[in-house]
């Protein structure tokens, strides 16, 4: 006859006679657990990325030498460009203002484009695979091209100017934050679309009152990641004559005054750093 069992607060198994044991540590229940990477597995690893590297700097021609040879080369240039021409900075200001107007018209135009194109990506939210997978397709050629190449193709065809940068910018943060939010979207849960969809609401509601709430805050970090991003890409878009302080960088670096050229390099650290700061607290705020 069997004994009966009873099952303890602390989720124990224990018969009449009070001596228990805890479930899954019966003879048929036996736990196997996985063995940690032995060394030889470790080592093989770092075989392999030696090899790599090796193959790598080999098909490069890179070597310490040549490094160690240019070292001269850089402490000379260094010597040029400190101590820097503060006097040039008032004319490098008006620069800096229009690269951060190029990263916030750009980043706002690629963030108000992202939201329908990571709606059409998910895979939750899209009925058929025949919509999302193409479109993630086209997501991902976006993103495959530079902002630097985008911005000489769209100065071939408007000139001169921020227009370029900024359609560079959008674009490029279009491709950032519609991979960013549709990958978020699929993650999102499911309940509360659920049972919206069981009381009859639409597909725009259901976007409106199930997924906007739990994604907004994601949203924003996502945009003003890709904000910090622009700004240092527009500092540099001016390379290609898309506008912004790159003009300056190419005026300088072309009549050789890396004098000058380092105070575009601090101006633009500061300006960095401070956008940086102030989106991290924002981000950590949201989230």
């Amino acid at each position: 006859m069997k004994q009966p069992v009873n099952v303890s607060i602390d989720g124990s198994l224990q018969n009449e006679t009070g001596k228990g044991k805890r479930p899954g540590t019966g003879s048929g229940s036996a736990v196997h657990r996985p063995k940690p990477p032995g060394r030889i597995k470790h080592l093989l690893t770092l075989v392999i990325i030696l090899l790599l590297l090796w193959a790598s700097a080999r098909q490069t021609d890179a070597s310490f030498s040549e490094l160690f040879e240019g070292l001269p080369n850089m402490m000379d240039l260094l010597r040029e460009m400190f101590p820097p021409r503060w006097s040039y900075f008032d004319n490098i200001v008006q620069g800096m203002l229009e690269t951060i107007r190029m990263a916030l018209i750009g980043t706002t135009i690629g963030a108000i484009i992202a939201i329908p194109v990571s709606i059409i990506c998910a895979g939750n939210l899209m009925p058929s695979r025949w919509i999302y997978y193409p479109a993630r397709f086209v997501l991902n050629l976006i993103r495959t091209v530079p902002d630097l190449l985008l911005a000489a193709l769209f100065v071939a065809v408007f000139g001169l100017g921020p227009i370029p940068g900024i359609l560079a910018l959008a674009v490029f943060s279009v491709g950032l934050i519609a991979k960013l939010t549709y990958e978020t979207l699929e993650t999102i849960d499911q309940g509360p679309l659920e049972a919206m969809t069981a009381v009859g609401m639409n597909r725009i509601q259901l976007i409106v009152y199930g997924v906007v709430p739990q994604l907004a805050a994601q949203f924003t970090s996502y945009v003003l990641y890709a904000f910090e991003i622009n700004v240092r890409a527009a500092a540099i878009l001016g390379l290609v004559g898309a506008g912004g302080i790159g003009l300056y960088y190419e005026a300088t670096l072309g009549f050789l005054e890396y004098d000058k050229t380092s105070v575009i390099i601090l101006f633009t650290l500061v300006i960095v750093l401070i956008i940086d700061y102030v989106s991290t607290k924002l981000r950590e705020k949201l989230l």
